[in-house]
């Protein structure tokens, strides 16, 4: 269903629509929550659904009521909780949970009232948390479903924004549903099975985006990584009868003076090679490509907003697959930039595609800083669970930014320490470096075999196995699937981007 997102600055009692959205506070009334200049028809409903708190403006607390208003016949009353608590990211979910509702309303023209008591409560603009959250709160995957609900032939709803007050912008507005759609192209990439998403489709999109949004896209073949020897991307991809990718695409600034990479580990279906994984939940590995969605949603987003910096999208694409001749436990490999890698373990395949990728772009590019995005340690979910990404890195004041863009963007991270001794675990037996330590700390042994491959260059490793699919709780998040964890993370990095000295 297509969101059309539009703007009046016209007073409610001027409007006419299907269903109004008001978001108010818990135990504040419609005075502390702003809501006094709506129609007398509209306010005598929720006053008595306050009095009686049947509603109460507690977070995940909504109601749908019909007004009696002529012109406005629904309401729908979504709840943000304490006035003291609340933040850009408590606005986002409310406006999710609104926009999973919105089909129920069975409206086609809905407004949602912008306030200068929620502006006072955001960090970031009003209008765009509210159209962002509406989008990804309105997303559904229903592409492969055959279903005769009448809730689902409804192609588009047009969304406009009541601002009064002027609080807003169409520009806003418009920022808020291009984070939205990127996102939600991430989660749509994230959701495709495996038979229909595979490296080359990763590529198709790449260069579709590229030619959208004046984005340079190259697209290096196996035959070209044999050349240059990247022996551990071409390794996991041995089983596969799919050729691997190594996707670049390239947004320039001619006023920049830094350039940051965005690396995405694009594995498109990992049953763990010769080292099976479990038939048990393995077809939620076509999620083992969602750092690459991440970086192609951020760079469709990227490419619109125009920031003053050069940013380098890259992504390893390939199957891991048991073939005849998949690589095996115990082979040794040569890096791209001469380190021999034993592998312990072919299941750890996302680190080797991912050391490839790393130090090809750190060599040719040279970029300022490097961010990478995997699903990489099944670890990161015992040690974070699904709310918060793991995050390794070699530079602090980097580490900074991404914690700052984080709290933003909601993509929430959590930084794991990288001390030394971590390392001495993946020292090789009969080479430099195995692929898998021995014993505990998975994602910050993963991450740490990642450092052997960005050099000296500031670098922020994000293991998000545990946010990028099946996330629970969080209003503007999907029930199932994917999430499209980290587009909006990136967006607000590139977009608030300080120079790395």
């Amino acid at each position: 269903m297509k969101l059309i997102i539009k703007y009046s600055n016209n007073s409610l009692s001027n409007q006419k629509l299907d269903a109004i959205i008001v978001f108010i506070f818990e135990d504040s009334g419609l005075t502390g929550s702003g809501l006094n200049s709506l129609p007398a028809a509209l306010k005598k409903n929720l006053n008595t659904s306050l009095k009686l708190k049947v509603f109460t403006g507690k977070k995940d607390n909504c109601q749908q009521l019909f007004s009696g208003h002529a012109n406005i016949p629904q309401i729908l009353a979504v709840g943000v909780g304490k006035k003291s608590e609340m933040n850009s990211e408590t606005l986002r979910r409310a406006a999710g949970k609104a926009g999973k509702m919105l089909t129920s309303l069975k409206a086609k023209k809905i407004g949602f009232a912008v306030t200068s008591h929620l502006q006072k409560t955001s960090e970031t603009d009003v209008g765009q948390v509210l159209v962002e959250g509406l989008t990804l709160g309105s997303y559904k995957f229903n592409q492969y479903k055959e279903s005769h609900d009448e809730k689902s032939k409804l192609e588009s709803i047009k969304i406009q924004c009541c601002d009064p007050e002027n609080i807003t912008s169409r520009k806003a507005l418009k920022t808020g549903k291009m984070r939205a759609d990127g996102t939600n192209l991430a989660r749509n990439l994230g959701n495709t099975p495996a038979n229909d998403l595979k490296p080359k489709d990763l590529a198709s999109a790449a260069e579709n985006i590229a030619k959208q949004h004046k984005i340079d896209c190259t697209v290096l073949e196996e035959k070209q990584m044999k050349k240059l020897g990247m022996e551990m991307l071409l390794g996991v991809s041995r089983g596969s009868r799919e050729p691997a990718k190594l996707i670049l695409m390239e947004y320039f600034h001619q006023k920049a003076k830094q350039t940051v990479a965005l690396v995405g580990k694009g594995v498109t279906f990992d049953s763990g090679g010769i080292s099976l994984k479990p038939g048990k939940n393995m077809d939620e590995m076509k999620f083992d490509m969602c750092g690459a969605a991440a970086v192609l949603g951020a760079m469709k987003i990227i490419g619109q907003l125009n920031p003053q910096i050069n940013v380098i999208g890259v992504i390893a694409a390939t199957e891991n697959l048991p073939g005849g001749d998949a690589q095996r436990p115990g082979d040794i490999v040569t890096a791209y930039n001469g380190k021999r890698v034993e592998i312990l373990n072919t299941d750890a395949e996302g680190r080797l595609i991912l050391g490839d990728a790393l130090s090809y772009v750190v060599k040719e590019f040279k970029p300022n800083a490097v961010i990478d995005l995997a699903t990489l340690t099944g670890a990161c979910i015992t040690a974070l669970g699904h709310y918060a990404s793991g995050a390794i890195t070699n530079n602090d004041a980097l580490m900074e930014q991404v914690r700052k863009a984080s709290n933003l963007s909601g993509d929430r991270v959590w930084q794991l320490p990288s001390f030394p001794e971590y390392g001495e675990s993946i020292k090789g037996k009969y080479g430099d470096l195995q692929n898998i330590g021995v014993g505990d700390s998975g994602t910050i042994i993963g991450g740490m075999f990642l450092e052997h491959f960005v050099d000296k260059t500031p670098w922020v490793h994000l293991d998000i196995a545990g946010t990028a699919w099946n996330v629970k709780h969080i209003g503007y998040q999907p029930n199932s699937g994917a999430t499209g964890v980290g587009v909006r993370l990136l967006a607000d990095l590139i977009q608030n981007w300080e120079p790395i000295k």
